[in-house]
């Protein structure tokens, strides 16, 4: 096979070497973007009058044709190439001949490739907003559901104070949309146009890299051929972001795992979303949400790879770089896998909400609102707090909860309770009022549900200027 290069070399490369080269096993993901980067490269040439109008037409027609047989199958991507823009070029040329030879004019395979990352970069960046945004619908929706059922809050793993699942699963929302607001970021500061950049140093053609960059959607072109052809900021932005969104669905998985385990059973998954045992007939697994938190680590890898081998290259393009694509196309896929599957996960699972209510009762979820109940009695919340401790300890002694005693062995602790302490400590009292923007009431989280409807209805995706 004849290589776009070889014309300096006088004898053929060795298969090894050929195939420890090549890229075209994984970069053949590349095939629409470099058709559509080549489209755009030779109608500015044409608009130039680099090539003739007749060419240009000639060109735009066969790469076209080429998108076209991929797609239906009718043309297989030839892997014995060196990489995908062999590919192209080299079936441009069998098809329309000397006309194909041009398409090549201005450019090089290092601004070529920078930009078939960067447009298949952005694609990716969007359908992960969308795959969040439609994470973060269903997590609204769920809160809405669920806005008086009561659940134990934690810290340190043991029970805290009461919540619900509405404020619990909003603190995820405000996770995820923070991951959204970073996918904004990376799509407004990458989306700049490579193209036209050279290998390192421009070239010597007329060309229009402006209209370029309009033809592809970009901003505009960047400004420096050597940053151009060597920057991989962008995708390593994205993998962190990613990385990221995996963290958050690693502990959101963590927790739903948990509550799963039939020491909790706060939580039913759905059959669909469940796998059993080959052995245990008993059993029901929570495969999506354990393997969503394993993956978590594959998405890292891939920032750590890439974060590597960018930390040691000395400008401009070097064939290190060629590492950039293969852990990252995995990556992305392994991350919108992740967000589609978690998304239906959740949308299916029931909540078990008396059991969730009890274990908040059981777990003395309450004992900070007795003690506040004592010092509205006048008791200083030092003493009030000893107090309530040792409440707490006759209660695991006896192995009950402090709504669960008698108003006289309430008193046998502090002469300060009087009946309307089963109000005060109540999941319902202990929740509503606690009234402060953020906090779990009901009221205040209407108010927060309110403000994330009117941010995934209004004008927050990406190419919108309300974020």
């Amino acid at each position: 096979m004849a290589q776009l290069w070889g014309g300096r070399f006088t004898k053929a490369t060795d298969q090894k070497v050929f195939d420890f080269n090549a890229s075209i096993g994984f970069d053949k993901n590349l095939f629409t973007q470099d058709v559509e980067g080549s489209i755009a490269h030779a109608v500015m040439l044409g608009k130039q009058g680099i090539i003739t109008a007749e060419e240009k037409d000639a060109i735009v027609k066969g790469l076209a044709g080429i998108r076209e047989d991929v797609e239906k199958g009718t043309l297989l991507i030839d892997e014995t190439q060196e990489d995908i823009h062999s590919f192209v070029e080299a079936t441009l040329i069998d098809r329309i001949g000397d006309a194909g030879k041009k398409l090549h004019t201005g450019r090089s395979r290092n601004d070529q490739v920078a930009l078939d990352m960067r447009l298949y970069t952005r694609a990716q960046v969007l359908k992960t907003d969308e795959l969040v945004k439609g994470l973060l619908e269903e997590i609204l929706h769920i809160m809405e559901e669920n806005l008086d059922t009561y659940m134990p809050g934690f810290t340190h793993l043991q029970k805290a104070q009461p919540t619900t699942v509405a404020h619990h699963f909003g603190a995820y929302f405000e996770m995820f949309k923070r991951d959204r607001q970073r996918l904004t970021d990376i799509y407004y500061r990458m989306n700049y146009c490579p193209l036209g950049a050279g290998a390192l140093a421009g070239t010597t053609y007329p060309l229009d890299r402006n209209y370029t960059a309009s033809l592809l959607g970009f901003e505009g072109p960047t400004l420096n051929s050597m940053d151009s052809v060597s920057d991989r900021d962008y995708l390593i932005e994205f993998l962190s972001a990613l990385s990221i969104i995996m963290m958050h669905l690693s502990r959101f998985s963590e927790e739903i795992i948990i509550w799963n385990s039939n020491e909790y059973r706060f939580i039913e998954l759905d059959d669909a979303f469940s796998t059993g045992s080959s052995i245990m007939p008993q059993k029901k697994n929570p495969d999506i949400a354990e393997l969503v938190r394993g993956k978590t680590g594959r998405v890292y890898g891939a920032l750590m790879a890439l974060l590597t081998t960018m930390k040691g290259i000395p400008l401009a393009y070097n064939k290190d770089m060629q590492e950039d694509k293969e852990l990252s196309f995995d990556a992305m896929k392994t991350a919108a896998d992740c967000l589609e599957l978690f998304t239906g996960m959740i949308a299916t699972m029931k909540f078990r909400k008396d059991v969730m209510a009890k274990s908040a009762m059981n777990g003395f979820t309450n004992a900070t609102d007795a003690a506040d109940y004592l010092v509205n009695k006048g008791v200083p919340f030092r003493d009030a707090h000893g107090i309530i401790g040792r409440l707490v300890l006759y209660c695991i002694d006896k192995d009950t909860s402090i709504d669960a005693l008698s108003i006289e062995e309430l008193k046998e602790v502090s002469d300060k309770f009087e009946p309307d302490i089963y109000d005060a400590v109540s999941l319902k009292t202990c929740v509503e009022k606690r009234l402060t923007l953020g906090a779990p009431g009901s009221e205040m989280m209407k108010e927060v549900i309110r403000i994330n409807k009117e941010y995934l209805s209004g004008n927050t995706g990406i190419g919108t200027t309300n974020q």
